[in-house]
């Protein structure tokens, strides 16, 4: 099936340029990304809009900057580039791990950390991960100016975020970490290698000089309705050396808390297991990168 009819397309430069398009266009009007989510609910006509601001040509809403403050990512950056960067490195090493897994080889090309942040599908890698790094995003828009949202409220439900219509994230930002001793990690399970997640875990372990656990997030994707974070891993794990224990203990605490839904992907029950299973690997996989193993 092709896309109803597009009546305009615009191609800015700049962030101003896109702001001033899409209030060119008027309602209906929508920003496309890498386009690896939304073109295919065009062809299949799920998702209609008369005007298209296409973002590929916006330079600066591309690339990523670490500071004292902590790391920005731009939302135009591509999979591939935040799969292979060593800017990530440690404590928002869940990023690259998110990113070396998103879909296939043309989609990793292709497709954007923003874009899908924007769609929040809900087995998408990319909210998940930026739930469990506590990211903060910076909208634009040209009646607003720009305005800050934390990641727990941005993420709504299925396809639905608090960005408005007339609104671009222009900011991904992750806070800088306290220690040396802190890392994060993400690994997803599905049907196949480069399917969307039945499950995705992301997690981030933070140890003292003797390894002891000082802090920790946990949060699980692909389930109802959006991602979500399990805030008692911190509290099972602090104060404890990092044991496959007490990994065991906070993942099977995180299935027990946390509502899953049955679907034709997978039963509740099979999402709890994965939760379990898949959760102590990634806790422990954080561990071992923020005590150097």
């Amino acid at each position: 099936m092709y896309p109803a009819p597009i009546e305009t397309y615009f191609a800015p430069r700049t962030i101003d340029e896109a702001l001033k398009c899409c209030a060119e266009a008027g309602d209906g009007a929508m920003f496309i990304a890498g386009g690896m989510s939304l073109m295919q609910a065009m062809k299949a006509r799920l998702v209609t809009t008369r005007a298209l601001v296409d973002l590929n040509e916006v330079e600066e809403l591309s690339g990523l900057a670490k500071g004292p403050r902590g790391v920005t990512v731009r939302p135009m950056t591509r999979y591939r580039e935040l799969a292979v960067t060593t800017a990530l490195h440690g404590a928002m090493q869940a990023i690259g791990d998110a990113a070396a897994t998103v879909g296939d080889r043309q989609v990793r090309n292709a497709g954007t950390i923003g874009g899908s942040l924007c769609w929040n599908y809900v087995a998408s890698c990319m909210p998940n991960v930026c739930l469990c790094l506590d990211a903060t995003l910076v909208l634009a828009s040209l009646e607003g100016g720009e305005r800050t949202v934390p990641i727990e409220e941005f993420l709504v439900g299925p396809l639905e975020t608090a960005r408005h219509d007339d609104e671009l994230l222009i900011e991904i930002n992750f806070p800088a970490s306290k220690h040396h001793g802190v890392a994060s990690a993400y690994k997803k399970y599905g049907g196949t290698v480069d399917g969307l997640p039945i499950v995705g875990i992301a997690a981030l372990i933070e140890v003292d000089e003797a390894e002891i656990c000082l802090d920790a997030r946990f949060s699980v994707g692909g389930i109802l309705p959006t991602a979500r974070r399990f805030e008692g891993a911190r509290d099972i794990l602090r104060g404890r050396p990092g044991t496959s224990e007490a990994f065991a203990e906070a993942a099977s605490a995180a299935a027990d808390a946390i509502e899953t839904q049955s679907d034709h992907v997978a039963s509740a029950h099979y999402r709890k297991v994965l939760i379990r299973t898949l959760g102590r690997d990634v806790l422990a996989e954080a561990h071992a990168r923020a005590t150097g193993g």
